[in-house]
């Protein structure tokens, strides 16, 4: 498979692709740069809004603008109208930013947290409904990163990093995830399992950073495809274009003394695989 640069840039850390399909175009962020970019395959037309504090991750609302997983809490924004900001829920804790954030079947956002020093049990994972309910599902994590859901919506994956591991539960009628499990194990010197995706397939495709690289799993947790990249420190994937075929692969250049010139830009394999149509934050 071919990798592709998609977007040129110096992103210092690159994360959270995701595709809106309504605008036919993709989210993606700079973490510590804070910044939220968006980018037509179709036109090539790129947009950066700068935000006032670090922002984990950003999601389109089907109400139009986006949801925004920042320092300081959940927000709502709408581009187009800039004095739309207002909070959904705000929590200040020291040393404590967002990270990375998916949005469930169901609408709600599952948002996650981690420290600045990356400490043990610093972080957690928040459930978000449109009304500004807030549910912590899982506390005592480290680097809350990658989720997903099958394309039934009854598993759902998850990533905290330093574990090097990816999770899996069953998802009830309540939509609490249960049963926790491990998947797949990232073995010493690969990496560490960052943000991922899950395919039409069902299998979960996992971007390690330290890893150069991009590895799909099965259902069952066997690793069936790996994709080699050019950069050291891919941060997450998400499946774009018009036929949801195209793989996108966000990047960072933190804390690399020599960057591949690539670091810090979007990449992309054209036909990859195929994606699931990613579901707008109900809010």
């Amino acid at each position: 498979m071919t990798v592709e640069v998609a977007v040129r840039e110096y992103a210092t850390l690159g994360e959270g692709p995701t595709w809106d399909a309504d605008a036919q175009r993709l989210i993606w962020i700079d973490i510590l740069g804070s910044r939220v970019h968006t980018y037509e395959p179709g036109s090539g037309r790129r947009t950066v809004l700068v935000t006032e504090q670090h922002v984990g991750a950003a999601k389109p609302r089907t109400g139009g603008g986006l949801v925004l997983n920042l320092r300081d809490g959940v927000a709502l924004y709408d581009p187009e109208e800039p004095d739309s900001f207002r909070w959904l829920h705000r929590e200040v804790v020291p040393g404590r930013r967002a990270n990375d954030a998916a949005v469930a079947p169901d609408g709600s956002l599952w948002a996650g947290t981690m420290r600045y020093d990356e400490a043990p049990g610093g972080g957690n994972l928040a459930r978000f409904t449109a009304d500004g309910t807030v549910e912590v599902v899982l506390d005592d994590v480290a680097v809350s990163n990658g989720t997903g859901w099958s394309p039934d919506g009854r598993l759902m994956y998850y990533i905290d990093s330093p574990t090097r591991r990816i999770d899996v539960f069953d998802v009830g009628d309540d939509q609490r995830p249960v049963n926790r499990r491990q998947l797949a194990a990232i073995e010493d010197g690969a990496g560490f399992p960052d943000g991922l995706t899950v395919d039409a397939d069902g299998c979960v495709w996992v971007a390690l950073w330290d890893g150069a690289a991009v590895r799909r799993y099965t259902p069952s947790g066997e690793l069936d495809r790996v994709l080699p990249l050019p950069v050291r420190r891919p941060t997450a994937c998400a499946f774009g274009g018009s036929g949801l075929t195209d793989l996108y692969i966000t990047t960072a250049r933190t804390g690399l003394e020599e960057p591949h010139p690539m670091s810090g830009s979007v990449l992309v394999v054209p036909g990859a695989g195929k994606g699931l149509a990613q579901p707008a934050f109900a809010g």
